[in-house]
């Protein structure tokens, strides 16, 4: 069935939302920096569906701005995946400025726009204020080569993409060093692990990293070489640190500015702290964690 559809932002997700979409939907696109005929608000009370192409920064600011102007039973979705300066993730936003009768929701996983925009697929958790919207979302993507799965906890969902972009930095630097594919095995277990104890001291479940969100979406940008936190932790190794920069390191500035959570608490979420603020530590950072571990097994015997 086809729908008033309105993308906010028209960078290169909000492109390849446009590529997914277009033919399909009646669509209109809004961006800052692009004149148009219609007004936001215009826009926004025409829509049924507002895709949500942002970065998590200007959400409160949007959000709040066409609020007012939302058609009844419109559905707001976003794809952000970070922190705003408050330290609030997307959802948190949607929560505090449209709970209580506006409807929201939230699209992770594996979303590399570059492959959607080449018809390759890509794979998304959805996770709505209201479970019934999951029939705008099925229409939404009906015939394209996203394909989305229903799914609960949307906190933990949102702390896992988020901290996701922080743990592949790791992988870039244990490549960068030659440390073999073992390490990226280990990596990848220490890091779900960790996102599974952060997820639940948020009050989320604790399976919920094992999804598209957390697991699928860590693994895609672990260990693809157009990651921009892999290349990250690549350059950190080589030590070019003129420009450290990215989620993953505006995640570790706010969750250390707002106390979100006892990151000293996780070791491998440490290491990439301590070696994104201390680049010239990386190598004695690197080895005392993997001298860690060993003594952890030591004790274990």
């Amino acid at each position: 069935m086809k729908q008033r559809v309105l993308i906010l932002g028209h960078g290169k997700m909000g492109h390849a939302m446009e590529c997914l979409l277009t033919g399909r939907h009646d669509m209109r696109i809004w961006c800052l920096e692009e004149k148009s005929e219609a007004t936001l608000e215009e826009m926004v009370a025409w829509a049924q569906v507002i895709l949500f192409c942002l970065p998590v920064n200007p959400h409160h600011e949007v959000v709040s701005r066409i609020a007012p102007h939302l058609a009844q039973g419109s559905l707001c979705l976003t794809i952000a995946k970070g922190l705003d300066e408050s330290g609030r993730t997307a959802a948190q936003v949607y929560e505090s400025v449209l709970g209580g009768g506006r409807h929201y929701g939230v699209i992770y996983g594996p979303m590399i726009s570059e492959e959607i925009r080449t018809g390759r697929h890509a794979f998304a958790d959805v996770v709505l204020s209201d479970t019934a919207d999951f029939q705008v979302i099925f229409d939404l993507f009906l015939g394209t080569t996203l394909i989305c799965k229903q799914a609960t906890d949307m906190h933990g969902r949102s702390w896992s993409v988020i901290l996701k972009n922080v743990y592949a930095i790791m992988f870039g630097v244990a490549d960068e060093l030659k440390l073999g594919n073992n390490m990226r095995g280990h990596l990848m277990v220490a890091a779900i692990s960790e996102l599974s104890g952060i997820v639940q001291s948020f009050g989320g479940q604790a399976h919920t990293p094992y999804s598209y969100a957390g697991l699928g979406d860590l693994l895609t940008t672990a260990t693809s070489e157009d990651s921009h936190h892999h290349a990250l932790g690549r350059q950190l190794v080589r030590g070019e640190w003129s420009d450290i920069s990215g989620e993953g390191v505006h995640t570790l500035q706010m969750v250390v500015k707002h106390h979100l959570f006892d990151w000293r608490a996780y070791p491998l979420f440490s290491l990439a702290h301590d070696i994104v603020t201390q680049p010239a530590t990386l190598n004695a950072r690197v080895d005392d964690y993997l001298q860690q571990l060993r003594e952890m097994v030591s004790c274990a015997i």
